[in-house]
């Protein structure tokens, strides 16, 4: 019964109009389900050239990065999955730990036969690059994260102090009972409250989000990112204690109104060579707040080769 709701919702979804999209792909993109890890991924993949990884985060999927993926196509290949439960992907009952969705990643990138690759990730989507950056450093050429912290990384838990986070502890049964079909409800808390423009994430794209967050699966998945934390802080602390920081150059950007300089601050405690960088006129939600802004430092580290 599950899976006949998610085909139907699916199947709704997409029967809605091009108004509850954010930012298009370019036409030229496909997409594919690969099944990886007990999971299937959902991936969109298009351009050529060396290969580009962007992962997302909460309020998000990979629809996020479609700017983003304009601009890079032209000269890369560039690959961007739902993350596990999230978007549409599969959503599992386990392994929303990073280490494992490292694997996850690991699998999308095998399938498509690459075997190394630039990493852009938001969010969430940066703890899960650095878990695979972490476990394949061989394959990570250069590492680009925005606008959030790593569990176990640099000051982690003075960050979870602020209130702001409070999401981070809020997940269970009755936490999914009290969203459920008031996903963009709950969505619109973190889009209003971490923006410095929330006017710029349209209404279009507010609903898109939720449609997505109200699959079967996919509150329980987002929760379970966060609940997952504590074991992504001592898998991280480990693999610095054993193997040291990451080796790859790494862009650690920060929105203006946000993170900002300290996104640089923090990953100077998990990478040797660590360039910082601040989207301007931006909160949290980059690719909504300042695309342009956020393609071109992207771009420019990409380009920055020895």
């Amino acid at each position: 019964m599950l899976r006949i709701a998610c085909a139907l919702i699916v199947a709704w979804l997409f029967a809605v109009p091009a108004l509850a999209q954010p930012a298009p792909f370019p036409a030229d993109f496909r997409t594919e389900d690969i099944p990886v890890n007990g999971v299937t991924m959902h991936v969109r993949v298009g351009g050529h050239g060396p290969a580009v990884v962007l992962l997302h985060g909460f309020g998000d999927t990979g629809d996020m990065w479609g700017p983003m993926a304009s601009d890079l196509e032209r000269d890369h290949t560039v690959v961007v999955p739902d993350l596990r439960g999230m978007g549409l992907s599969s959503k599992p009952a386990t392994g929303f730990d990073k280490k494992t969705q490292a694997g996850d990643i690991a699998g999308v990138l095998d399938a498509l036969k690459i075997q190394r690759a630039d990493l852009v990730t938001h969010d969430i989507g940066n703890m899960v690059g650095f878990a695979f950056a972490s476990q394949y450093p061989n394959r990570v050429t250069r590492f680009a994260l925005i606008d959030a912290p790593v569990p176990g990384v640099g000051p982690w838990e003075e960050i979870l102090k602020n209130p702001l986070l409070w999401h981070f502890r809020f997940g269970g049964p009755d936490m999914e009972r009290l969203v459920a079909g008031r996903e963009r409800i709950y969505l619109d808390r973190f889009y209003n409250d971490f923006a410095a423009h929330p006017e710029r994430i349209t209404e279009a794209t507010r609903d898109h989000y939720a449609r997505l967050y109200a699959l079967p699966g996919a509150m329980h998945s987002s929760f379970a990112q966060f609940a997952a934390f504590d074991q992504d802080a001592i898998d991280n602390r480990a693999f610095l204690a054993g193997h040291g920081k990451l080796p790859m150059p790494v862009l650690a950007l920060g929105g203006e109104k946000s993170f900002g300089v300290r996104m640089a601050e923090i990953m100077r405690a998990g990478a040797v060579d660590v360039k910082g960088g601040v989207v301007p006129d931006s909160g949290h939600w980059i690719m909504d707040e300042n695309p342009t802004a956020t393609v071109a430092l992207v771009r420019a580290f990409l380009e920055a080769r020895p």
